[in-house]
């Protein structure tokens, strides 16, 4: 055991999770490479958990922050703030939302949080729609709505949560039916639950399920979803903390493969645009917004450093066509990784959008977790210079592959080849 580890288990968790069975101090990274506290050099397919969305030690990133660091840190909401408006706009203007308003928090818990309380409080109703297999963060009210048990560690919560089927594609009572039967039963399913409960305050769901594994349903589902929620006048909410800002490539927000009836009433994000800076929001319709009667602010949401790290940040991704370059390059990964997986019977799916990629595995000739093999998977990748993440929904037996969004064709490939030898290795 470390040093640093042995004082790390001292003073921290028990809970505070960490990867490996030797954990890994990052010292510093640049581009899509890390360095370790170990001296080695790693190509990292996880991103400081989907957040470092850009690069590591970009350029345009560390200028805006230091120079924004020479002027001034922090003053609170309080008062105005050029940075904060600044990017308040710009995301307004992406979200999609009319008449949208922007309320910066510390992170995506925090945002998902907000949500809740402006939901609730706009409906006049502490009932909440959630998907199982779900993850909204760990605040006291985001694990009362988290279908995973895994990260869920208390059924206490000030809401009544009511779980609905859809989330996830490939399991399930609806498995085995075709993508649009897939939906008509999840819709009757919504309908049926409807019938049976006081009209909730919204559905929150993440387009595609982070911590859950990279699932998702049909494109579709939410947009149906969408027209029996407005029959009741309940709210859409749509945790973008993962899917947010091109990673799918084939949209800027996750949302957007399901829009055909209108984009939620309130958009969560947080992680990538950052890019490692800790920032995180909610949009919504003015009216929803503004519903709160009490006083409020934020002492560290939209702070001016990282309004200067975010306002950066998407430029960057902007002008480089970032969701291109995920749509391109994840595009060749995923099929590159699916050739892979046809050979190994560990592997039961390989899944995702653009850089945002799940491998599922399983024990041969089951279907069965396999939550010891994506551990296995994990050690022997970072042994051969490689960091992915894992999780899953009623086992964590699934690789999630997120790479920063810049990354190269040669890059893909290099990590395409040690995951091959990694899950090679698993018997």
């Amino acid at each position: 055991m470390s040093d640093l580890y042995a004082r790390h288990k001292a003073v921290l968790p028990d809970w505070l999770a960490l990867y490996y069975k030797d954990p890994l101090e990052i010292t510093h990274g640049e581009g899509r490479h890390v360095w370790g506290d170990d001296g080695r050099k790693y190509l990292d397919f996880f991103g400081g958990i989907l957040t470092t969305m850009t690069a590591h030690a970009l350029p345009e990133v560390t200028k805006a922050v230091t120079e924004q660091a020479g002027r001034i840190l922090h003053s609170s909401t309080l008062y105005l703030n050029r940075p904060m408006v600044e990017l308040a706009e710009r995301i307004a203007q992406l979200s999609g939302i009319p008449d949208a308003r922007v309320f910066f928090t510390t992170s995506g818990t925090e945002a998902n949080d907000t949500a809740l309380l402006l939901a609730t409080t706009y409906r006049r109703s502490n009932q909440i729609l959630a998907m199982r297999n779900s993850y909204h963060g760990r605040s006291f009210s985001a694990v009362g709505i988290t279908g995973n048990r895994g990260w869920s560690p208390t059924s206490l919560s000030p809401l009544q949560t009511l779980y609905v089927h859809g989330g996830v594609r490939t399991r399930g009572p609806f498995a085995r039916l075709s993508d649009a039967d897939f939906i008509a039963a999840c819709v009757a399913d919504l309908k049926d639950l409807l019938g049976h409960t006081r009209s909730p305050a919204a559905l929150i769901a993440e387009p595609i399920q982070g911590v859950g594994g990279f699932t998702s349903p049909p494109d579709g589902l939410y947009a149906a979803f969408r027209e029996v929620l407005d029959e009741h006048g309940i709210l859409w909410i749509a945790d973008e903390v993962q899917t947010g800002w091109g990673r799918t490539g084939d949209n800027f927000w996750g949302w957007q493969a399901h829009g055909r009836s209108g984009p939620p009433d309130i958009l969560t994000f947080a992680k990538g645009i950052g890019n490692g800076m800790s920032i995180g929001g909610v949009v919504a319709r003015a009216d929803i917004m503004n519903c709160l009667d009490a006083n409020s602010i934020s002492t560290f949401g939209g702070t001016q450093i990282t309004m200067a790290a975010g306002l950066a940040n998407l430029s960057y991704l902007l002008e480089h066509d970032l969701q291109g370059n995920a749509r391109r390059v994840g595009g060749l990964l995923i099929e590159r990784l699916r050739a892979v997986a046809a050979q190994l019977p560990v592997v039961r799916e390989v899944r995702g959008r653009g850089l945002m990629i799940g491998i599922e595995l399983v024990r041969p000739g089951t279907d069965e977790a396999h939550p010891d093999a994506a551990a296995a998977v994990l050690e022997a990748a970072r042994a051969e210079g490689l960091l992915i993440g894992k999780g899953g929904g009623h086992n964590t037996s699934v690789l999630r592959i997120a790479p920063p969004l810049t990354l190269t064709v040669a890059e893909a490939e290099e990590g395409a080849a040690i995951l091959e030898r990694a899950l090679g290795s698993i018997h």
